[in-house]
């Protein structure tokens, strides 16, 4: 039976939750935009089909990252999951301050419906305008949610189960909302979430690269807690700067 070490287990499973429920989350939007418009059997075979084609990349990937040396992937992977993460952190801050719009789920399922509407809808079979707007949006956010699950699962030793999981209990949860509510999950304050995905995928990038390089963290898994928090000090100093900035700017 398969026991999970919950202080490995548990930032793992968190981090891979977060950063899936981000990524279903705007895929979600235009599946629903796709069903509404076009057809649920178009909308529904096309998300199916990318999520057996990303399982199908998990099962293979994973399993060959564990073959590398601990240390040159987590050197590697922590690398780009901090770069991946400070892009997340980057946005979030950009957001938080008022520098670039806030993510509007509303107003890109409005767009998705006004695009597909302009196309003639299929009489018989499958609608591929549909099986290809699905297929295609749940791909490009998946292959992101594919990359996070890999690199906490590799990059951490064993931990790929629980970042799989973190990752399937929220594909769960946006199933379960688009099928009661049938439209964009919109109060979920999706920029909170961006921060604080950006916020624990820098920590762990860092973390790992310091594994990588054979650096004794003090505390040991315990440091992620205190590089977490030293990236949120600089996080909320940053809102702070970029709101001061924009508002010197002439209006």
């Amino acid at each position: 039976m398969f026991a999970f070490d919950w202080a490995h287990a548990g930032p793992t499973i968190l981090a891979g939750f977060l950063a899936s429920l981000v990524e279903f989350v705007e895929a979600l939007t235009v599946v629903l935009a796709v069903g509404a418009v076009r057809g649920w059997k178009g909308a529904i075979g096309g998300t199916l089909a990318a999520l057996a084609v990303l399982l199908l990349i998990v099962l293979i990937l994973g399993p060959a990252l564990t073959r590398i040396p601990l240390d040159a992937v987590q050197l590697g992977v922590g690398t780009l999951l901090l770069l991946f993460g400070l892009r997340w952190l980057r946005k979030a801050i950009l957001r938080a301050a008022g520098v670039i719009p806030l993510h509007d789920e509303e107003a890109l399922f409005k767009k998705e419906v006004e695009t597909l509407g302009r196309f003639a809808r299929a009489t018989q079979g499958f609608d591929r305008i549909a099986v290809a707007t699905a297929f295609k949006i749940t791909m490009v956010e998946g292959i992101e949610v594919v990359f996070i699950v890999i690199a906490l699962g590799a990059a951490g030793g064993g931990l790929l189960i629980p970042a799989s999981l973190g990752a399937a209990a929220a594909l769960i949860l946006v199933i379960a909302a688009g099928l009661v509510v049938h439209k964009p999950v919109s109060t979920i304050p999706e920029n909170t979430l961006k921060f604080t995905v950006g916020l624990l995928l820098s920590a762990f990038g860092t973390f790992w690269i310091g594994e990588g390089a054979s650096l004794d963290w003090p505390g040991e898994d315990w440091s992620l807690l205190g590089l977490f928090a030293l990236y949120l000090a600089t996080a909320l100093i940053a809102v702070r700067l970029c709101r001061a900035a924009q508002k010197a700017l002439p209006a």
